[in-house]
């Protein structure tokens, strides 16, 4: 009697063997989701980070153009260049002695002279990441796949 209870509730052999096959093959369409969510996730990565590498090699572009640019400002403004430069403006030295000063009234020279801060190129090195890239795995399917749409907390008790 034993004998027949227990072949009345075993499975044929085929079933057995599809379940298998099925839970295996649920089993490498997971493998298959996470990888391919893995390279989109990298994908998007080493694009931020290609875009970052292009952008400071634009920066360091600038900045060389930017040092050229005071270079050339610096030879132009050279005590030799602005001594020719007046001298072909028809300008000439003049004897300090011979010189007529005037006194303007209401005129107060200043005893200090301020000048303006040096310029200083200050690149912020903060990084600025996206929320979405601050999330993990499991917090992103936490809100995009266990969260049933609809729930109590959003009908708010209308009815």
């Amino acid at each position: 009697m034993k004998n027949r209870l227990l072949q009345a509730y075993k499975q044929a052999p085929w079933r057995v063997q599809m379940q298998w096959i099925g839970l295996f093959l649920l089993a490498l369409v997971i493998l298959a989701a996470l990888a391919g969510l893995y390279l989109s996730i990298n994908s998007k990565a080493a694009t931020a980070g290609r875009s970052i590498q292009f952008l400071e090699s634009n920066i360091e572009a600038i900045n060389n153009n930017i040092a050229e640019l005071t270079t050339d400002l610096a030879e132009a403004k050279s005590i030799e260049r602005m001594k020719t430069r007046a001298r072909e403006l028809g300008f000439t030295l003049i004897n300090p002695q011979s010189a007529v000063y005037l006194q303007v009234p209401g005129y107060v020279p200043e005893d200090e002279m301020v000048l303006a801060p040096p310029r200083v190129n200050i690149i912020n090195e903060t990084p600025i990441i996206q929320s979405a890239y601050k999330d993990s795995l499991w917090d992103w399917l936490a809100k995009n796949i266990w969260l049933i749409p609809g729930s109590s907390s959003e009908e708010g008790g209308v009815q």
